[in-house]
Protein backbone atom coordinates (compact mmCIF):
# COMPACT_ATOMS: atom_id res chain seq x y z
CA UNK A 1 0.00 0.00 0.00
CA UNK A 2 1.37 3.34 -1.05
CA UNK A 3 0.24 5.99 1.35
CA UNK A 4 1.01 9.44 2.60
CA UNK A 5 0.56 10.17 6.27
CA UNK A 6 -0.52 13.67 7.16
CA UNK A 7 0.49 14.54 10.72
CA UNK A 8 -2.08 16.19 12.97
CA UNK A 9 0.74 17.59 15.11
CA UNK A 10 0.29 21.12 13.72
CA UNK A 11 -3.50 20.89 13.78
CA UNK A 12 -4.14 23.76 16.15
CA UNK A 13 -0.97 25.76 15.58
CA UNK A 14 -2.75 28.53 13.68
CA UNK A 15 -6.22 27.95 15.11
CA UNK A 16 -8.20 30.04 17.55
CA UNK A 17 -8.69 26.79 19.45
CA UNK A 18 -4.96 26.41 20.09
CA UNK A 19 -3.95 25.24 23.55
CA UNK A 20 -1.91 27.42 25.92
CA UNK A 21 1.79 26.74 26.19
CA UNK A 22 2.77 23.97 28.58
CA UNK A 23 3.05 25.30 32.10
CA UNK A 24 0.60 28.14 31.55
CA UNK A 25 -2.06 28.78 34.17
CA UNK A 26 -5.12 26.59 33.56
CA UNK A 27 -8.33 28.13 32.34
CA UNK A 28 -10.97 28.78 34.97
CA UNK A 29 -13.38 26.49 33.11
CA UNK A 30 -10.84 23.71 32.64
CA UNK A 31 -12.40 20.34 33.52
CA UNK A 32 -11.06 18.64 36.61
CA UNK A 33 -8.11 16.38 35.92
CA UNK A 34 -7.00 18.06 32.66
CA UNK A 35 -3.29 18.92 32.84
CA UNK A 36 -2.27 22.51 32.22
CA UNK A 37 -1.19 23.04 28.64
CA UNK A 38 -3.63 20.49 27.22
CA UNK A 39 -6.81 21.55 25.45
CA UNK A 40 -9.76 19.42 24.41
CA UNK A 41 -10.12 18.90 20.65
CA UNK A 42 -13.53 19.03 18.96
CA UNK A 43 -14.70 17.09 15.93
CA UNK A 44 -14.24 19.90 13.42
CA UNK A 45 -10.54 20.00 14.26
CA UNK A 46 -9.98 16.50 12.88
CA UNK A 47 -12.25 16.63 9.87
CA UNK A 48 -10.52 18.11 6.83
CA UNK A 49 -7.02 18.25 5.38
CA UNK A 50 -5.54 21.63 4.46
CA UNK A 51 -2.31 22.62 2.81
CA UNK A 52 -0.58 23.51 6.06
CA UNK A 53 3.11 22.63 6.24
CA UNK A 54 5.17 21.22 9.10
CA UNK A 55 7.54 18.45 10.07
CA UNK A 56 7.63 15.39 7.84
CA UNK A 57 8.58 11.78 8.40
CA UNK A 58 9.05 9.00 5.87
CA UNK A 59 7.26 5.68 6.39
CA UNK A 60 8.84 2.51 5.01
CA UNK A 61 6.33 2.48 2.19
CA UNK A 62 6.71 5.18 -0.49
CA UNK A 63 5.00 8.38 0.48
CA UNK A 64 5.32 11.30 2.84
CA UNK A 65 3.89 12.54 6.11
CA UNK A 66 2.63 16.08 6.42
CA UNK A 67 0.67 17.87 9.14
CA UNK A 68 -3.08 17.96 9.08
CA UNK A 69 -5.01 21.08 9.99
CA UNK A 70 -8.50 21.04 11.38
CA UNK A 71 -9.73 24.34 10.03
CA UNK A 72 -13.13 24.19 8.44
CA UNK A 73 -15.45 21.23 8.09
CA UNK A 74 -18.52 19.93 9.85
CA UNK A 75 -18.83 19.61 13.61
CA UNK A 76 -19.87 16.01 13.00
CA UNK A 77 -17.14 13.79 11.59
CA UNK A 78 -18.12 10.22 10.71
CA UNK A 79 -15.43 7.87 9.44
CA UNK A 80 -16.11 8.47 5.76
CA UNK A 81 -15.58 12.24 6.22
CA UNK A 82 -12.66 12.39 8.63
CA UNK A 83 -10.58 9.80 6.80
CA UNK A 84 -8.42 7.06 8.31
CA UNK A 85 -6.07 8.09 11.11
CA UNK A 86 -2.86 6.45 12.35
CA UNK A 87 -1.85 6.66 16.02
CA UNK A 88 1.87 6.87 16.76
CA UNK A 89 3.24 6.41 20.26
CA UNK A 90 5.88 8.93 21.29
CA UNK A 91 7.26 6.43 23.79
CA UNK A 92 8.64 4.00 21.19
CA UNK A 93 8.00 5.82 17.91
CA UNK A 94 5.76 3.06 16.56
CA UNK A 95 2.28 3.06 15.07
CA UNK A 96 -0.67 1.40 16.78
CA UNK A 97 -2.00 -1.79 15.21
CA UNK A 98 -5.13 -3.83 15.92
CA UNK A 99 -4.27 -7.42 16.80
CA UNK A 100 -7.18 -9.05 14.98
CA UNK A 101 -5.47 -12.45 15.03
CA UNK A 102 -4.93 -12.56 18.79
CA UNK A 103 -6.92 -15.30 20.55
CA UNK A 104 -9.62 -14.43 23.08
CA UNK A 105 -9.77 -12.57 25.39
CA UNK A 106 -7.21 -10.24 23.77
CA UNK A 107 -8.64 -10.32 20.24
CA UNK A 108 -8.47 -6.82 18.78
CA UNK A 109 -6.01 -5.45 21.36
CA UNK A 110 -4.33 -2.18 20.32
CA UNK A 111 -0.52 -2.26 20.35
CA UNK A 112 2.05 0.35 19.26
CA UNK A 113 4.26 -2.10 17.39
CA UNK A 114 4.40 -1.13 13.68
CA UNK A 115 7.28 0.83 12.17
CA UNK A 116 5.05 2.04 9.33
CA UNK A 117 1.43 2.18 8.27
CA UNK A 118 1.05 -0.79 5.95
CA UNK A 119 -2.73 -0.95 5.70
CA UNK A 120 -5.90 -1.42 7.74
CA UNK A 121 -4.02 -2.85 10.73
CA UNK A 122 -2.79 0.64 11.61
CA UNK A 123 -5.83 2.58 10.39
CA UNK A 124 -8.55 4.07 12.59
CA UNK A 125 -11.56 6.34 12.13
CA UNK A 126 -12.29 9.03 14.72
CA UNK A 127 -16.06 9.59 14.87
CA UNK A 128 -17.27 12.71 16.67
CA UNK A 129 -20.41 12.73 18.81
CA UNK A 130 -21.48 16.35 19.14
CA UNK A 131 -24.01 15.73 21.90
CA UNK A 132 -21.48 14.07 24.19
CA UNK A 133 -18.46 15.99 22.82
CA UNK A 134 -16.50 12.75 22.60
CA UNK A 135 -14.94 10.55 19.94
CA UNK A 136 -15.51 6.91 19.16
CA UNK A 137 -12.48 5.22 17.61
CA UNK A 138 -13.15 2.53 15.02
CA UNK A 139 -10.47 0.13 13.85
CA UNK A 140 -10.50 -0.33 10.09
CA UNK A 141 -8.81 -3.71 10.51
CA UNK A 142 -12.03 -5.31 11.76
CA UNK A 143 -14.56 -2.43 11.65
CA UNK A 144 -15.04 -2.63 15.41
CA UNK A 145 -15.09 0.22 17.91
CA UNK A 146 -12.32 0.48 20.49
CA UNK A 147 -13.49 -0.26 24.03
CA UNK A 148 -11.75 0.10 27.39
CA UNK A 149 -11.74 -3.26 29.18
CA UNK A 150 -12.42 -1.93 32.66
CA UNK A 151 -13.45 -5.37 33.96
CA UNK A 152 -10.26 -7.12 32.89
CA UNK A 153 -7.88 -7.91 35.74
CA UNK A 154 -4.13 -7.69 36.26
CA UNK A 155 -1.95 -6.17 33.56
CA UNK A 156 -4.78 -6.40 31.04
CA UNK A 157 -7.13 -4.13 33.01
CA UNK A 158 -8.26 -1.11 30.96
CA UNK A 159 -6.69 -2.49 27.77
CA UNK A 160 -7.96 -0.87 24.58
CA UNK A 161 -9.58 -3.46 22.29
CA UNK A 162 -11.38 -3.05 18.97
CA UNK A 163 -14.26 -5.41 19.70
CA UNK A 164 -17.57 -3.47 19.78
CA UNK A 165 -20.15 -3.21 17.01
CA UNK A 166 -21.64 -0.03 18.49
CA UNK A 167 -20.23 2.90 20.45
CA UNK A 168 -21.47 3.33 24.01
CA UNK A 169 -19.91 4.43 27.28
CA UNK A 170 -17.07 1.90 27.05
CA UNK A 171 -16.07 3.25 23.64
CA UNK A 172 -15.97 7.02 24.25
CA UNK A 173 -12.79 9.10 24.35
CA UNK A 174 -11.72 12.72 24.67
CA UNK A 175 -8.81 13.96 22.58
CA UNK A 176 -6.46 16.60 23.98
CA UNK A 177 -3.82 18.65 22.18
CA UNK A 178 -0.75 20.34 23.59
CA UNK A 179 0.32 23.24 21.38
CA UNK A 180 3.77 23.53 22.92
CA UNK A 181 4.55 19.86 22.33
CA UNK A 182 2.42 19.49 19.18
CA UNK A 183 1.22 16.16 20.54
CA UNK A 184 -2.02 14.49 21.59
CA UNK A 185 -3.42 12.59 24.54
CA UNK A 186 -6.47 10.32 24.70
CA UNK A 187 -8.69 10.02 27.75
CA UNK A 188 -11.37 7.40 28.30
CA UNK A 189 -14.65 8.78 29.59
CA UNK A 190 -15.41 5.36 31.10
CA UNK A 191 -12.80 5.69 33.85
CA UNK A 192 -11.51 9.26 33.20
CA UNK A 193 -7.96 7.99 32.74
CA UNK A 194 -5.49 8.81 30.00
CA UNK A 195 -4.29 6.17 27.56
CA UNK A 196 -0.71 5.01 28.07
CA UNK A 197 1.50 2.74 25.98
CA UNK A 198 2.95 -0.12 28.04
CA UNK A 199 6.51 -0.05 26.77
CA UNK A 200 7.81 -2.12 29.70
CA UNK A 201 5.39 -5.00 29.29
CA UNK A 202 6.66 -8.30 27.93
CA UNK A 203 4.97 -10.99 25.89
CA UNK A 204 1.86 -10.58 23.76
CA UNK A 205 0.73 -7.39 25.52
CA UNK A 206 4.00 -5.51 25.11
CA UNK A 207 3.28 -2.00 23.76
CA UNK A 208 -0.43 -2.41 24.45
CA UNK A 209 -2.52 0.73 24.95
CA UNK A 210 -4.28 1.02 28.32
CA UNK A 211 -6.45 3.75 29.86
CA UNK A 212 -4.69 3.82 33.22
CA UNK A 213 -2.99 7.20 33.85
CA UNK A 214 -4.49 9.98 35.95
CA UNK A 215 -2.22 12.54 34.28
CA UNK A 216 -0.08 13.03 31.19
CA UNK A 217 3.30 12.40 32.77
CA UNK A 218 5.39 12.14 29.61
CA UNK A 219 5.84 10.10 26.45
CA UNK A 220 3.89 7.16 27.89
CA UNK A 221 0.65 9.11 27.37
CA UNK A 222 1.69 11.20 24.36
CA UNK A 223 0.77 10.37 20.79
CA UNK A 224 1.02 11.88 17.34
CA UNK A 225 -1.90 11.43 14.96
CA UNK A 226 -1.58 11.08 11.19
CA UNK A 227 -4.26 11.25 8.57
CA UNK A 228 -3.63 8.53 5.96
CA UNK A 229 -4.09 9.59 2.34
CA UNK A 230 -3.26 8.09 -1.02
Amino acid sequence: MTSALLSLSALLAASALAAPAAGAAPHIDRPAGVPAGWEKVAGADLTHITGASGRQQSPSAPGRQQPLSGSGGSASAPADESGPVAIKSMRNGKFTATEVNYPAPNTGALRARSTAVTGAWESFAFEWDEAGETFAIKSLANNRYVAVEKNFTGQAQNTLRARSTTAGGWERFEVYHNEDLNLYALRSTLNNLFVAMENSYTGSLQYTLRARSADVTGSWEQFDLYNIVG
